[in-house]
């Protein structure tokens, strides 16, 4: 098949990118390097800068296209709240635009990348996709604005589309910015360079952390997938962790002793979050394989970032 992979020099775009082209088929890239770099796709994959928001740019990509995986947005929850207009922008009307120059190629399918967070504060967990969302951040809003755009305009247009709500993703090769960056590269950088994790809250807050090779497994399955047409779909492990289990799982693969601290003034984000991913289980045979203990040994294994710090093995006899 041919792919487009819009975002697809991102951590998880890249990942996803760089995994269809090892299963044999043609892969393009459209990026516009804002959070992304193009060193971390493989030479041949044929990569393009530039805005999704760009039609004519978009029609020249999707020639022949079978399926589009759209992951290009904005992705920072802190940032959208200071730049609400950039995030709706790029979020919502680059997935209009897609869809308009895709009914224009004649693409059968696109797989859009969502999110958890639209989910909020939620009274039953874990969440289910039939669920009410309770956005609290531009982010969150744009996810959900787009989801419906996507399927709307896919109604309207004879178009395939796919939404698969992906919850807390990590892995090697995640971004980790200065500010605002993902907690868990942030966590193991601060412990591994005898830095402070701070927590935020009660630090009893819980989240779902899916490794990232579960979330491409569910990617992959989506672009063939029958009966998802319309689909909205949770993809994260199915676990529950608080932040301070989390502390105690990267200590454990870190084998590094954490100085914590404390910052009960400052909200931690919604009580609990967790999917309900029997639907995932239903529609794309999907079964996380990778528990929370060994993704995070995986990257610390896999990302040259936290090489230096990692103690060799003993060799044995």
């Amino acid at each position: 098949m041919h792919f487009l992979v819009t975002g697809g020099a991102g951590f998880l775009g890249s990942a996803l990118a760089n995994r269809l082209r090892e299963e044999g088929h043609r892969v393009s890239v459209l990026d516009d390097l804002s959070n992304g770099e193009r060193e971390r796709l493989h030479p041949d994959i044929a990569f393009t800068q530039g805005d999704i928001d760009n039609i004519p740019l978009l029609w020249s990509l999707l020639h022949d296209v079978d399926c589009v995986y759209h992951l290009a947005a904005r992705v920072s929850v802190a940032q959208s709240i200071l730049h609400p207009r950039d995030y709706n922008r790029v979020n919502v009307g680059g997935a209009v635009s897609l869809m308009e120059a895709m009914r224009d190629t004649g693409v059968r399918r696109v797989v859009f990348t969502s999110s958890g967070a639209l989910y909020g504060m939620q009274e039953h967990l874990p969440v289910r996709e039939i669920d009410q969302p309770h956005p609290d951040s531009p982010y969150a809003v744009s996810k959900w604005s787009a989801e419906q755009y996507i399927h709307t305009i896919g109604e309207l247009w004879g178009l395939e589309t796919v939404a698969l709500r992906i919850f807390n993703a990590y892995g090697p090769n995640q971004s980790l910015p200065i500010s605002h960056a993902p907690v868990i590269p942030r966590f193991l950088q601060q412990a591994l360079t005898g830095g402070s994790i701070v927590l935020f809250g009660s630090g009893r807050q819980t989240r779902d952390f899916v490794y990232v090779d579960d979330v491409l497994e569910a990617l992959v399955r989506s672009a063939t997938a029958d009966a998802v047409n319309r689909g909205i779909i949770n993809i994260g492990s199915g676990h529950e962790t608080s932040i301070r289990d989390l502390v105690d799982n990267i200590a454990l693969v870190t084998g590094k002793k954490i100085n914590l601290i404390n910052n009960p003034s400052k909200p931690g984000g919604v009580p609990r979050l967790v999917a309900d991913i029997s639907k995932a289980r239903d529609l794309l045979d999907f079964s996380p394989q990778t528990s929370l203990q060994e993704g995070l040994r995986l990257t610390l294994e896999r990302d040259a970032r936290f090489l230096p710090y990692i103690s060799p093995s003993p060799v044995e006899n």
